[in-house]
């Protein structure tokens, strides 16, 4: 597997046995013992995968993420010391594709990096995720901005909410389980993190509930899943 990768963390041993053993299958390994000028570095290196810790002086791997997905929809693995699912949720709902707390095996690392990068092979779509917009039932998505039209106001949504939204979207009307739709926002089963489409799903209701027509448009779908109503 030829690929460039960027290590981004703060500890030079952990960032040392990654270069040696992912070196060793083939691959460029850059690194950066910080986050600051995360989109600088990722714009030099242009990796094909970002291995971002979550645990750093300055910024965190949180804010880096952030800084990251501001422009870039490169593939990016989180290693975290912390087990609190909030954090793990928060990274989720930014746009990591995966979370692997420390201390982890290399090996277990390489088939997460693999798995996530044939996800992205095998999904175009999900390159496409910023651009166009859809329209469903009165709602409009736009994919560009992250932004739900209603009517005449606009209301941004954060960028896991708009991936959820927008498989809502492409499935009007068909019950979709928790399982089928972590693997389409996130690309894969997220079993740890079930309670998170609850979560998500909250705040997009929450963001409809101010509009009448809209309150009830997902609809729980009990034993199932969810579903998203077509119509008005």
């Amino acid at each position: 597997m030829e690929r460039t990768v960027l290590v981004i963390d703060d500890d030079s041993k952990l960032r040392a046995l990654l270069r040696e053993y992912l070196e060793g299958f083939g691959m460029t390994v850059a690194q950066a013992p910080d986050g600051n000028n995360a989109c600088e570095v990722v714009r030099s290196v242009a990796p094909d995968i970002v291995i971002l810790d979550v645990m750093m002086p300055g910024k965190d791997g949180i804010e880096v993420l952030r800084d990251i997905r501001s422009e870039s929809r490169v593939p990016v693995i989180m290693l975290t010391a912390r087990c609190e699912d909030s954090d793990r949720i928060v990274g989720l709902e930014l746009g990591a594709d995966d979370y692997l707390p420390k201390p982890f095996n290399p090996r277990e690392l390489l088939a997460r990096m693999k798995a996530v990068l044939r996800r992205v092979e095998e999904a175009p779509e999900q390159t496409e995720i910023c651009i166009g917009a859809i329209e469903v039932g009165g709602l409009k998505l736009d994919l560009s901005r992250s932004v739900l039209l209603v009517g005449d106001c606009e209301v941004t949504l954060a960028s896991t909410e708009c991936r959820l939204l927008e498989v809502f979207m492409r499935h009007p009307d068909q019950p979709l389980s928790r399982d089928q739709l972590m693997d389409k926002v996130w690309g894969k089963a997220f079993e740890a993190y079930d309670r998170s489409i609850d979560v998500h799903v909250s705040k997009l209701r929450a963001e409809l509930k101010p509009y009448a027509e809209h309150a009830d448009r997902i609809m729980t779908v009990w034993g199932t899943g969810y579903r998203f109503r077509s119509d008005g």
